[in-house]
């Protein structure tokens, strides 16, 4: 649910898929990347050690003492930049690169930190918020209409209780505030219960509100197309996403026919002549050793693709499948 850095034979921070992300990527001596979601420094690490120059985007102001460390080893070649990758081609300027990366959701430096509150694992306040600006997931716990928040569960977590959990929330903050993830955690599972083997009930529903409060759908969508306008002709997108809401809308991105009314098998199938992306890959996910050493890993999925010669898009939701509350996708 969430970007899975994980640490292996002392090495700290290895992200998911990265022999696959380095390989689409590949050649990357002396290529300029840009790493749109820097977290702990897993992916640029790696691209540096491999003799590109990085430039690395995050809005979290708690991962500059990895920036800070990557800048002392690689001076020339690495540069951190703080915001949002949803404005990378504004943050990195009008030079060309060759590729950019971006891991979608929450890392497992984020997970781990209880005073960040993304963990329904972990004592914490109910925060969640990435830049630790705007409302926080208290703030929708406790003031949204039962309805709003049902919404927000279904549309964001495909949680299909959502209903019985928003029924709960209200009945509970009633009496006092929800204010912590293991008071949400438990009223959760009080709420809707729990089966032996079946992952925690909270999930979806941190899920949902994790997405809700930092606009991570958004966030997705104007990364997407600020990386189509950033990418000149040969540049390579590669997105790592870690579930089926995130991955429809980068498949859609990619290749907009699959997103587009149906075509009859009988009749030849017709391709855009301007489209933006080409030698647009098949989905890749995880190998069994990879998910052995890191199960977090679980539901990652890599998609990329190449930049073709042609205009960049305004940007639009139209066939994306972006979830809305309380409306279609």
């Amino acid at each position: 649910m969430g970007r899975a850095e994980g640490s292996e034979q002392g090495l700290p921070h290895v992200p998911v898929l990265l022999a696959e992300v380095l390989a689409v990527l590949a050649p990357l001596m002396e290529a300029r990347i840009v790493d749109g979601t820097f977290g702990a420094g897993g992916y640029s690490r790696a691209l540096l050690e491999a003799g590109a120059s990085v430039i690395a985007i995050d809005r979290d102001p708690g991962v500059l003492p990895f920036a800070e460390r990557l800048k002392a080893q690689f001076p020339s070649r690495f540069s951190f930049i703080p915001g949002a990758f949803s404005a990378l081609d504004e943050l990195v300027g009008s030079q060309p690169v060759d590729g950019v990366v971006l891991d979608i959701g929450v890392s497992s430096m984020q997970l781990d930190e209880a005073g960040r509150g993304f963990s329904f694992m972990r004592e914490g306040p109910l925060d969640m918020r990435m830049a630790g600006e705007g409302e926080s997931a208290a703030d929708l716990v406790n003031m949204l209409d039962e309805s709003e928040l049902a919404n927000l569960l279904f549309a964001y977590g495909e949680e299909r209780k959502s209903r019985r959990i928003a029924h709960g929330i209200v009945a509970a903050r009633a009496s006092e505030p929800i204010t912590t993830t293991m008071q949400l955690a438990r009223l959760i599972e009080k709420t809707i219960g729990r089966k032996p083997g079946d992952m925690h009930p909270a999930t979806r529903s941190f899920q949902a509100l994790r997405i809700a409060v930092n606009a991570e759908f958004d966030e997705l969508v104007e990364g997407l197309f600020a990386s189509e306008r950033l990418l000149g002709a040969g540049g390579r997108l590669v997105v790592v996403t870690f579930h089926s809401l995130e991955d429809r809308i980068v498949k859609r991105f990619f290749d907009p026919e699959k997103g587009g009314p149906a075509q009859s098998r009988h009749l030849p199938r017709t391709i855009s002549a301007d489209r933006r992306w080409i030698d647009v890959a098949k989905a890749v996910k995880p190998g069994p050793a990879e998910l052995a050493r890191n199960p977090r890993a679980r539901s990652a999925i890599l998609r990329s693709a190449r930049r073709s010669v042609a205009l960049a898009r305004p940007m639009s939701y139209d066939g994306l499948g972006v979830p809305r509350i309380g409306g279609a996708a």
